[in-house]
């Protein structure tokens, strides 16, 4: 599995407004419904049951929502760099400025994993996470992200 087969450029994107948890969760669903064409409300509803089961918010100001959709036929993403980190109750009780919200098909078990374990790979590494908070540009994110995964995998 590739990070490009997840995210697509138009789903990357720096924002400089501060957001609450609720509100940015609710701006990466639409995200994915403008990009994807999945239902917003849907998915924003998902990630909030998700979250009502233990933050997602995985340390290092890094966090990771995800939600099972149906009606998806693959695993899809969206990525957020904040300019100001958000309270979003992460494990480290630290504010996170780095979300990858991932959406999968409800059946999609072992898919749904290999897409959780490569991006909490890929965030987890502090180089990785620096030349993120380094970048505002979205295509320039869009690069690195696909560009150390893809190393990463060769």
């Amino acid at each position: 599995m590739e990070l490009s087969d997840i995210l697509t450029p138009e789903a990357v994107k720096s924002v400089s407004n501060s957001l609450s948890k609720k509100r940015l969760l609710q701006e990466m669903a639409e995200k994915a419904g403008d990009v994807y064409g999945i239902d917003a409300e849907q998915a924003f509803s998902a990630l909030q049951e998700r979250e009502a089961l233990g933050p997602t918010g995985v340390g290092d100001g890094v966090a990771i929502p995800h939600a099972r959709l149906e009606g998806l036929d693959r695993v899809i993403g969206v990525f957020r760099r904040l300019e100001k980190p958000v309270d979003y109750d992460a494990v480290d009780r630290q504010p996170v400025d780095l979300v990858f919200a991932l959406f999968a098909p409800v059946n999609s078990g072992v898919e749904h994993l290999k897409a959780l374990a490569l991006i909490s790979r890929l965030l987890r590494d502090a180089a990785n996470r620096s030349k993120l908070r380094s970048n505002e540009d979205a295509s320039t994110l869009y690069a690195i992200l696909t560009e150390v995964a893809a190393h990463r995998a060769a």
